[in-house]
């Protein structure tokens, strides 16, 4: 989870009021925790996704009604457009599986995102959210608006798809 940082409630506020300077700090801020978030879900369109929920927080700023609670909220901006994204591309370019480095090749240990990229769209989301972020199941599923059973079934395809992936 993110510490917020001092002065967080007061900068978000002044980004509500209008505070354009304000607004670029805000921007500084949260770039970096974004753009970690959509990455290893939106893989090769992570910058269009990272793009996306920069522009969907900023345009929803005045929604957010306590600024302390900035960066859970821009969590679930920052995984919606990246899913979003994922799903577009993954119709547009299916990956196949057979195509994963032998093991012992450096490019496997270079590669986590190779092997991501073999993983649907909502599974990449379940295993950034639950072992990345450390984020419980029931935050998870409200995030991802599912089930919680759903996310334990995902997570559960999810870990063993990226093992056998891993492994071969």
């Amino acid at each position: 989870m993110h510490e917020p940082p001092p002065g967080l409630a007061e900068l978000v506020r002044a980004a509500q009021g209008g505070d354009q300077l304000a607004a670029g700090r805000l921007l500084d801020l949260i770039t970096p925790y974004v753009r970690r978030l959509c990455g290893p879900i939106a893989l090769e369109d992570g910058a269009d996704a990272t793009q996306e929920a920069l522009i969907a927080v900023f345009r929803k700023l005045r929604q957010l009604q306590d600024p302390l609670a900035l960066y859970g909220w821009v969590r679930a901006i920052a995984v919606r457009e990246a899913v979003r994204h994922a799903q577009r591309a993954a119709r547009q370019r299916p990956a196949e599986l057979a195509e994963v480095p032998a093991p012992g090749d450096p490019q496997l240990a270079a590669d986590i995102r190779d092997v991501l990229a073999r993983l649907s769209p909502e599974h990449r989301a379940v295993l950034l959210l639950r072992d990345l972020e450390g984020i419980d199941e029931r935050r998870t599923a409200e995030l991802l608006a599912v089930p919680p059973g759903t996310v334990k079934s995902r997570l559960s395809r999810a870990r063993l798809s990226f093992r056998k992936a891993w492994s071969q």
